[in-house]
């Protein structure tokens, strides 16, 4: 199961941490757009070659101490053909370095389209008899607000392409709680009733660990509910957006941490893809910043959670 080589991971590395790779022109240092744009001109295909030459610098830094990256697809979509290139090249680039890549799509359709998401994102392509891999993530955000005829299309694909999802059950957003939080006539919020459903369909993709291949994005910035989640979702494994920039920190993520340090996966990304400008490195010392706080992070919430065992 494909989350399982993830735990694997993270207890390798001793780090439950996740780089975003969500870039922005404005992140990148100038030495690389001015590369970019002189040899492709300041134009779509220009700045998606920024984006990646960017990405594979924080990859080559981070590969050795940081267990997976989460690229989300606005940030490559938004350059057209070209930036969909990027996305299939860092995910390429990631993949050959050892890491496990979370694609943050927040994918949401039903039956067929969600089917065709499925083998876009995390399964093979059928090209009459003949089968491709469009970009062969490891797992893939979902919204399964429209029930399981959302997700069970994806749960297919997972078990025949050692793949995972990781579906939005309390996000980390302040405006969230405007339906997650509201209570349903049983009594129990939708949120709580969303990570039920995760582990009901998680039945079907069991792993070694304890945690099945249907995860759930609990933000860091609701610490409570992330331990309310931690119990009343054993066998689900978290994703938790939110450390960082947008204000999550060690103490308000260790609730999503079992007694053996596992059961979540903390992603930050402007703290990580930024950190460069943030603490006064030289633009072409961008990935050893990158490293630096990667490093920091993980000392942060390793030492607030103890050891990470199997």
């Amino acid at each position: 199961m494909a989350l399982d080589r993830m735990i694997e991971a993270i207890a390798q590395k001793q780090n439950p941490t996740v780089a975003g790779l969500d870039p922005k022109l404005d992140y990148i240092p100038a030495f690389i757009k001015e590369r970019c744009f002189e040899e492709y001109g300041k134009n779509l295909q220009g700045a998606a070659q920024a984006l990646l030459l960017f990405n594979c610098g924080l990859i080559d830094a981070l590969c050795d101490i940081v267990p997976a990256v989460k690229p989300q697809c606005a940030y490559y979509e938004m350059y057209g053909w070209a930036g969909v290139k990027a996305l299939h090249d860092t995910i390429a680039y990631a993949h050959d370095k050892g890491m496990f890549v979370i694609t943050d799509g927040k994918r949401n359709d039903i039956g067929a389209t969600m089917t065709a998401y499925a083998a876009a994102h995390l399964g093979d392509t059928d090209v009459e008899g003949v089968t491709a891999t469009a970009f062969g993530s490891d797992a893939l955000t979902v919204n399964g607000y429209l029930g399981s005829d959302g997700i069970r299309p994806l749960l297919s694909v997972c078990k025949e392409k050692d793949a995972g999802i990781f579906v939005l059950v309390k996000t980390s957003n302040p405006s969230s709680g405007e339906l997650q939080d509201r209570i349903l006539q049983d009594g129990s919020s939708i949120y709580a009733t969303m990570g039920n459903m995760c582990e009901e369909w998680g039945k079907e993709l069991p792993g070694r660990y304890g945690y099945t291949g249907v995860g759930a994005v609990v933000g860091a910035t609701y610490p409570a509910q992330l331990g309310e989640m931690r119990k009343a979702a054993p066998h689900t494994f978290f994703l938790v957006p939110g450390y960082g920039a947008q204000g999550g920190a060690a103490d308000d993520v260790a609730p999503a941490f079992d007694q053996k340090g596992l059961g979540a996966i903390v992603n930050a990304s402007r703290g990580i893809m930024c950190a460069w400008q943030k603490h006064g490195f030289d633009e072409k010392d961008f990935g050893q910043a990158a490293r630096e706080e990667a490093l920091r992070m993980r000392d942060a919430i390793v030492s607030r959670i103890g050891p990470i065992t199997l």
